[in-house]
Order: C-alpha cells, then sequence, then structure tokens
C-alpha cells in the first residue's frame, strides 16, 4: 500500500462536515493500492473511502467521479461519489484533489473460482453496454502512447533477455495499432485494472467494483484481457486457468457479445495487458515514488504472464467461442 499524503482526522472531520456524512469516528490507511493515499473513513452516518490522488489532476478527475457516478445510477454496483451541497464530486485535502465514495460492502475474494470469474465478466460487459450514454470523454492514460514512453525509462535496469523481450513486445504491438480490425474495435471508457483486489464478493454474488482511477476510452477487448490475466491466472506460472477464462469470457458474451475483430485479437490484447502491468511494476520497482508507506508490486510476474501468452497463445475454442 501506500501513504503519500498523511490525513489527520482533523482534517478528516472538516472534509465529512463538508459533505454532510457526520461526524468521524475512525480513519484508518487502507492497506492496497499504490498510486494514491486512500483512508477508510468511518462516521457516524456510514463507512466511506477517502481517496488523496497523487497523480491525476484536478482536471482529469471529473471523468473517473463522473464515470463512477453514471455506472452507479446505472444500477452498477460502484462506489457512488459523495456530492458537496453545491454537487461538487471533487474536494480538497492539504491542497490535493480528493474525493469520498460510500465503501462496498464484502470481501475480497483472492483465489476466484469459475463463478467469481463468471461474475466479473458479467460485469465488464454490463459497464461497456452502461457507458453507451456515457458523455465525458478521456484518452486511457496507461496506453499505447504510455507503454512506448514507459519502455525507455526501465529498459536500463532490464537483463538482455527481459530487454528483447520488451522491445519485442512493443513493437508487435505497436504494429497491431496500425492494422484494421485495430481500427474497427468498439471502444468507450473502461475500467482498464479489474484485478481481483478491486472488487468484492459475498459468497458467490459480486457486492461491487472499485478503483476507476485508471479508466479512460479505449477498446473494450483491453478491459477484458486485463481481467482474465488477473482473475483466470496461474500464479506461479502466469499460464492461464482455462475453465476459469472460459467462464469469464463466456459470460461477457452473453451480455454483449464479441465482434469478429474482437475475436481475432483478443490473443494480442491478453499479451498486451500483461504488457502494460509488466511496465508499470517495473517503474515502480526500479524508480519508486517516495511515500510513508509503500509496497511495490513484484515486475516478475507479469514477465512470466507475458512470456506464457506469447509461447502458449490462448485460442478462442479454448475459450468456447466458434473457430
Amino acid at each position: 500500500m501506500a501513504v503519500y499524503t498523511p490525513v489527520t482526522l482533523e482534517e478528516a472531520g472538516t472534509l465529512a462536515a463538508r459533505l454532510g456524512i457526520g461526524a468521524v469516528t475512525a480513519l484508518s490507511p487502507c492497506s492496497g493500492g499504490i498510486e494514491n493515499t486512500n483512508y477508510f473513513l468511518d462516521t457516524a452516518d456510514g463507512s466511506w473511502v477517502l481517496t488523496v490522488f497523487e497523480r491525476l489532476s484536478a482536471q482529469q478527475l471529473p471523468y473517473y467521479l463522473g464515470l463512477m457516478q453514471h455506472l452507479a445510477h446505472s444500477d452498477l454496483a460502484v462506489p457512488a461519489p459523495r456530492a458537496d451541497e453545491v454537487g461538487q464530486l471533487l474536494h480538497s485535502v492539504q491542497g490535493k484533489p480528493a474525493a469520498v465514495v460510500n465503501r462496498l460492502t464484502g470481501k475480497q475474494n483472492l483465489a476466484p473460482q469459475a463463478q467469481h470469474c463468471s461474475a466479473i465478466g458479467a460485469f465488464l460487459a454490463r459497464m461497456h453496454l452502461a457507458v453507451g450514454t456515457f458523455a465525458l470523454r478521456q484518452p486511457h492514460l496507461r496506453g499505447l502512447g504510455w507503454w512506448t514512453d514507459t519502455a525507455p525509462e526501465v529498459l536500463p535496469h532490464l537483463p538482455d533477455g527481459a530487454e528483447a523481450l520488451l522491445r519485442g513486445e512493443l513493437a508487435h504491438q505497436v504494429e497491431l495499432a496500425n492494422g484494421a480490425d485495430y481500427a474497427a474495435l468498439p471502444r468507450g471508457a473502461i475500467h482498464a485494472d479489474l484485478f481481483r483486489d478491486n472488487a468484492m464478493f459475498e459468497g458467490d454474488e459480486l457486492t461491487g467494483v472499485f478503483d476507476f482511477y485508471f479508466a479512460g476510452d479505449d477498446a473494450f477487448v483491453f478491459d477484458m484481457a486485463v481481467s482474465i490475466n488477473d482473475w483466470c491466472v496461474d500464479l506461479a506460472t502466469g499460464a492461464l486457468d482455462l475453465p476459469r477464462a472460459q467462464a469469464l469470457a463466456q459470460a461477457y458474451a452473453q451480455v454483449r457479445p464479441l465482434t469478429g475483430p474482437e475475436l481475432a485479437l483478443l490473443p494480442d490484447f491478453l499479451r498486451a495487458a500483461a504488457l502494460r502491468f509488466w511496465l508499470s511494476r517495473l517503474r515502480d520497482w526500479h524508480l519508486p515514488r517516495p511515500a510513508q508507506v509503500l509496497t511495490a508490486h513484484d515486475p516478475g510476474h507479469f514477465e512470466r504472464v507475458l512470456r506464457a501468452r506469447r509461447e502458449a497463445p490462448v485460442k478462442l475454442s479454448e475459450l468456447g467461442f466458434a473457430p
């Protein structure tokens, strides 16, 4: 986890009073996340999450907060940002942009089975349908442009084999982005980070999805690939767990059928999703930001995932789709 901006009870209480959510009864740092400062905030009126944004600007944040509000209004189980008395969703703590959202019920499932993957697939598809009426637009800030900018920063820290892998995969993804199938992909607002630690369950029931602060407009199939690479993977080897992957993919397709270009490029997007998170973990590992508390994720995991996707590309028939 990370705490870049220590927040006092007094500061939290001032914000809570402004939002009309009651007196603060407890304030504690969240145990996950490395991009922003997050606190669990308990008040007389309920349980909340306070986020102080460390990278995103006040100009970028209306997109993320508006997306969560839009999805909540579309009956999707997501945290709803709390507005102040004049309707503002974006607030300030210590001169930094901040937001308060309701805390979801349930708990994370870090050892998901097929039924949990199915729930995630259905959620993603419902989200991708719902964003068709979302008016705001913002590029996915961790998309291809960010990959090409970040690679030179981390390449000097890599041994020869990993350097060759990163260069080769990045070149493949740049070439892919110039193709006709890529241009034809359905796009809109995506979550872009729906890992197993960003969802809550009560038993087999999905009670909510959170952490939309990597969201942006991009190909829907990329969103699906990100989740498959986390929810449906053997953590030791990076190999796909095919029953879980099929459960997620088929649940998605039952709500929103995939187009021809999406099916054709899904194996390549599984590689793209692995590259994206390998790059971010490499940067956090080798070029960390100062923080009061910071636990960086091991970049070796997504290097293994990328190698597995390249060496054993998934076949559409393995995911239950007709060849």
